[in-house]
This record gives structure tokens, C-alpha cells and sequence, in this order.
């Protein structure tokens, strides 16, 4: 069974950066990987995906701040968060998907606050 473990969560100022990792325990280069997240209150949203073949997509609200980014050889699927504001504030999931199977994280918190 594979695993996603996030990691890199914190409490920023606005105007910093962080970079979330997700670990996965298993082979992700045939996997989508995207990270989504959750703010307070609000339903789940989609942040940014990176298929197999390196494909990218990315919500309209972080185009240009954020940056999905996957490494295969570690397993490994990062988001580079810059020019951090409050409205980022949620926590964030690690998400993989191979045809009709779909895993989850299990979430990490990004604080933006002054």
C-alpha cells in the first residue's frame, strides 16, 4: 500500500516562502501528484498537479507564487510556496492517483500571519 507522508508545514510572515515535500513510499513515476488544501470552513481545493509526464497545472490564485515540482529518483513531490499571504492559510494534502486508485496525506499546516 502506498504512502504519502507531507512535510514542511510551519508559520510564515506574508511575503516569505516555504517548500512542502511529500514522501511517498513507493514508485510515483507513474502517478499524478497534486497537493490540494483546506482553509477553516471551507471545502477542499485543488493548489497545483504534476502528472506522469510532467504536466502542470495550477489553481488560478497561486499561478505565479507557486511551483509543483516532482523528483522520481526520491519519491518525492514538492510545492514551493513564495510570496506567502494570509488566504494561503489551510492545511495542505499530498495527493497521488493511478487510474481508479486515489491516496491521500496526511496534511500539513501553513500558516500565514503578521
Amino acid at each position: 500500500q502506498v504512502q504519502l507522508v507531507e512535510s514542511g508545514g510551519g508559520l510564515v510572515q506574508p511575503g516569505e516562502s516555504l517548500r512542502l515535500s511529500c514522501g511517498v513510499s513507493g514508485t510515483i513515476f507513474r502517478l499524478s501528484m497534486g497537493w490540494y488544501r483546506q482553509a477553516p470552513g471551507k471545502q477542499r481545493e485543488l493548489v497545483a498537479t504534476i502528472t506522469s509526464g510532467g504536466s502542470l497545472d495550477y489553481v488560478d490564485s497561486v499561478k505565479g507564487r507557486f511551483t509543483i515540482s516532482r523528483d522520481n529518483a526520491k519519491n518525492t513531490v514538492y510545492l514551493q510556496m513564495n510570496s506567502l499571504k494570509p488566504d494561503d492559510t489551510a492545511v495542505y494534502y499530498c495527493n497521488a492517483k493511478h487510474g481508479s486508485l486515489t491516496i491521500w496525506g496526511q496534511g500539513t499546516q501553513v500558516t500565514v500571519s503578521s
